[in-house]
């Protein structure tokens, strides 16, 4: 998996203070998108396992303390991201205790596949849906149109 950007203290990507990831890698290519550099699978530069450990470190810094982990991209559920995507929120949840995890897709819930519901059946928040520029509304909490929904799951 390749990665465009590591916000390790951001507080536009969902409530209260987090870290977010910025994945690469979209087949949706949604005409309006913000973040058209990150569509390309191989844009970016290789997600680590050091990364993975700076993850989980912010994650557990006391000195800033994060509500959770945001992932966003590109698409998490992209077909090349779900391993290592799987491998980092299951991370999450067994070393950073009470920290909650939101995730952004192109993909609608009930399309995922069995490999990308591995990994939402873990999550505790997913926005689902592709942008849709003529139902672009800068009201909205959380999602860029109107047709994308918030799914609270836990």
């Amino acid at each position: 998996m390749n990665m465009h950007q590591y916000y390790p203290v951001d507080i536009v990507n969902g409530p209260g203070t987090r870290c977010t990831l910025f994945v690469s890698g979209c087949v949706h290519e949604c005409p309006g998108c913000y973040n058209k550099s990150t569509w390309r699978v191989n844009s970016g530069v290789p997600f680590t396992q050091q990364m993975e450990d700076q993850i989980v470190a912010d994650l557990n810094d006391t000195r800033i303390r994060r509500q959770g982990l945001s992932l966003s991209g590109g698409d998490p559920l992209h077909p090349q991201n779900l391993a290592d995507v799987l491998k980092l929120v299951k991370r999450v949840i067994a070393e950073c205790p009470g920290k909650d995890i939101w995730m952004w897709t192109g993909y609608k819930i009930d399309e995922l596949t069995a490999a990308q519901r591995e990994v939402v059946d873990l999550i505790n928040v997913l926005v689902d849906g592709k942008f849709v520029q003529d139902l672009k509304d800068p009201a909205l909490i959380w999602r860029g149109s109107s047709n994308q929904v918030v799914h609270y799951l836990r």
